[in-house]
């Protein structure tokens, strides 16, 4: 029997999940870290703090597990995309925090590269949008704010790196510098067309390209580890949200998942065909195997998980997420209180970085219980955007955009309450299987079709098991007044 150990590094936690031969988990550990907050709108974290909690949570899921590292044939990796690290090619020395991809100190940057005409290029190139969410702006930031950076960068003595790369970097003892397609298409400086680091935007930006880590499939070797007392090889790796698409085992053009984490990320299968948003989505890359590209398009929402956080560490409403159903199903229902959780900007189909936070309909009546519904809700209508934006852009002809089952996956859908809900404001069928951690299970899919203990994608995606389906019940007219109310919130949040 040969097992994989699967590290899903996320934004606020880092967890590790043992798997069988059969893809069952039989180990597990997770640990939080801090979030740090230097300014306004900024977003740090510690590279040792990454490293730290991921080493931890791998001996804690062997542990768990009653394993040693003997009985591992391989490991997967899936990450926290976007989040932009800087490191000494000699010592491994990290020259600052990682900037995470929440942090939007780069805004002005990107705002002065739109207003002088290179979004289109940018576009063209990457498939992304002018955003400081990406990893670019905020590499080019380090360059110019870190004294002596520039200088050493231009020597070829430092590294950059997504913290998959970090973390492939750590594990193998500064032999590998590697990345994968689907982390190095979330950068601003890929070509996701040719496959291949993008001069002209490197030079526009003034990044010298010996920082730039290989780019490699999916599934494939990255090197190997002896950190656990073993040799193994880290076979698959893909940032968290194309990693949670392979767990839902959406291998088919117009198959469509959405995991809620920290943020709402719903990705849209397009198949071979990369297709161009005219509705400010995302066209990217979903997974990379045997050198072929499958594409996606995606909206990224920045803030789903994080607005049961801000009820619970910034109000002090709730002890923990899990209070926040009963508060729901005990709100005033006359009451139409409506949060724009725009903490750190919109993200898709709006892009405003400059947009912050709102509510609406507040009255001396409105409490915790108004307040949570709210939250919850909040989740449903940035959905419903992408949703929208989805069928626009790809035709209503196929699968989730055309109103076929909408998978879901990530913390928050273990709420019934918040899953009913976005399927009445969407109006779409909501699946949720029976492994929630999909993003860990499609690292370790990755990993264990490499080492050859794991089926084919056809394979894979007969095991998916469904947990519970959630159907509309919401009339037409209430789901389109509700959803009206919200875009009249969205547009008074970012009038102000």
């Amino acid at each position: 029997m040969g097992y994989i150990l699967a590290i899903d590094q996320g934004t606020t936690s880092s967890r590790a999940i043992v798997f069988d031969d059969k893809m069952r988990p039989c180990g597990s550990a997770q640990e939080e870290f801090a979030q740090h907050f230097p300014r306004s709108g900024w977003v740090e974290h510690a590279p040792d703090d990454l490293w730290q909690t991921v080493l931890r949570s791998c001996e804690g899921a062997l542990a768990a597990a009653g394993l040693t590292s003997q009985a591992l044939v391989g490991i997967g990796i899936t990450n926290q995309r976007e989040t932009t690290l800087l490191w000494d090619r000699a010592t491994g020395e990290p020259l600052y925090n990682a900037i995470v991809w929440q942090d939007r100190r780069t805004s002005a940057a990107c705002a002065a590269l739109k207003e002088a005409g290179h979004e289109a290029l940018i576009r063209a190139r990457t498939g992304l949008l002018l955003d400081p969410y990406f990893s670019a702006t905020k590499l080019a930031w380090l360059l110019d704010e870190v004294e002596g950076a520039r200088a050493r960068a231009e020597a070829g003595a430092l590294a950059f790196g997504t913290v998959d790369s970090w973390l492939i970097w750590k594990l193998t003892g500064g032999r590998v510098h590697a990345s994968d397609a689907t982390n190095a298409a979330r950068s601003l400086l890929y070509d996701i067309h040719a496959g291949a680091w993008s001069e002209e935007i490197c030079a526009l930006l003034d990044i010298p390209m010996s920082l730039l880590p290989e780019v490699k499939d999916c599934a494939g070797l990255f090197g190997e580890t002896d950190l656990f007392g073993k040799s193994v090889p880290i076979l698959g790796v893909a940032g968290d949200q194309q990693a949670a698409m392979i767990g839902q085992g959406c291998f088919s053009a117009g198959m469509m998942k959405a995991t809620y984490g920290t943020g709402c990320f719903a990705l849209l299968n397009t198949g071979a065909q990369a297709v161009t948003s005219e509705h400010k989505l995302l066209t990217t890359i979903a997974y990379q195997l045997d050198g072929e590209v499958s594409y996606a398009l995606e909206g990224s929402i920045f803030v789903a998980g994080a607005v049961v956080q801000w009820l619970r560490d910034g109000l002090g409403l709730i002890g923990s997420a899990g209070e926040t159903q009963a508060l729901a199903e005990a709100a005033d229902a006359a009451q139409q209180v409506v949060i724009v959780p725009a903490f750190t900007g919109l993200g898709a189909p709006y892009w405003n970085p400059d947009c912050r936070g709102a509510a609406f309909g507040l009255t001396r009546a409105t409490g915790p219980e108004e307040l949570a519904r709210a939250a919850l809700e909040s989740v449903g209508y940035q959905t419903r955007d992408l949703l929208e934006a989805m069928r626009a852009d790809w035709g209503a002809g196929e699968g989730a955009a055309a109103g076929a089952a909408l998978r879901v996956d990530g913390g928050m859908c273990a709420s019934d309450w918040t899953m009913q809900f976005l399927a009445d404001i969407t109006g779409v069928q909501v699946d949720r299987p029976v492994v929630l951690e999909t993003t860990a299970l499609g690292a370790a899919w990755l990993a264990g079709h490499a080492a050859g203990v794991y089926p084919d994608q056809t394979g894979f995606a007969q095991m998916w098991q469904l947990d519970r389906v959630f159907q509309p019940q919401m009339g037409v007219a209430a789901r389109t007044a509700k959803y009206q109310r919200w875009q009249r919130a969205v547009a008074a949040a970012q009038a102000v």
